[in-house]
């Protein structure tokens, strides 16, 4: 099994497990890689130092001994592509980045406050605005929900004094994650 160490071009990292290494290439090439925050399928693998267990003896290149392994590399890596990764699909958008700069960290807490979302509210699909206009004038009993609704939709629930927010949902907080 290989862990690998990947990010999109829009620069959420994430971890990917393959079979083996030409498991994770025949994947990526059929288009079956996405990020998980954005669903891009723009997809570096990074660099990744192996973790070796070599017990209680430390030797030339154990870990702690200063001796470290290059990460691979390309000529053809695009620009804009993260340090040190390795091109693996070349229809990459060279101008994509993230402005924001989002830590692993905080790409761990925005999927668990999503998670929290998710689980402790109910979809009303399309019938958003609707759900909450009943519940905002008493029709039925106030929740929380969640769905979908047009910019129109929303500034109109605004208008009326109906707090909304917009909240992008990852294609992957939709389905379980195996």
């Amino acid at each position: 099994m290989k862990v690998l160490n990947l990010q999109c071009s829009q620069q959420h990292s994430f971890e990917g497990w393959f079979a083996s290494e030409d498991d994770f290439v025949a994947q990526l090439s059929r288009g079956l890689i996405e990020c998980p925050l954005c669903a891009d399928k723009s997809i570096y693998k990074m660099p990744s130092a192996p973790r070796l267990n070599f017990g209680a003896q430390q030797s030339q290149g154990a870990p702690g001994t200063g001796s470290q392994e290059s990460p691979p590399t390309t000529s053809s890596t695009p620009a804009g592509a993260p340090k040190g990764a390795v091109a693996l699909d070349r229809a990459t958008d060279a101008g994509a980045g993230n402005p924001a700069g989002a830590s692993p960290a905080a790409q761990a807490a925005f999927l668990k406050a999503l998670r929290h979302v998710v689980a402790h509210t109910e979809d009303v699909g399309e019938q958003f605005a609707q759900e909450a206009r009943r519940m905002h004038y008493g029709e039925v009993r106030a929740r929380s929900i969640r769905g979908q609704a047009s910019a129109r939709e929303a500034v109109e629930l605004l208008e009326e004094g109906i707090d909304v927010m917009p909240l992008p949902l990852p294609a992957a907080l939709k389905e379980t994650l195996q």
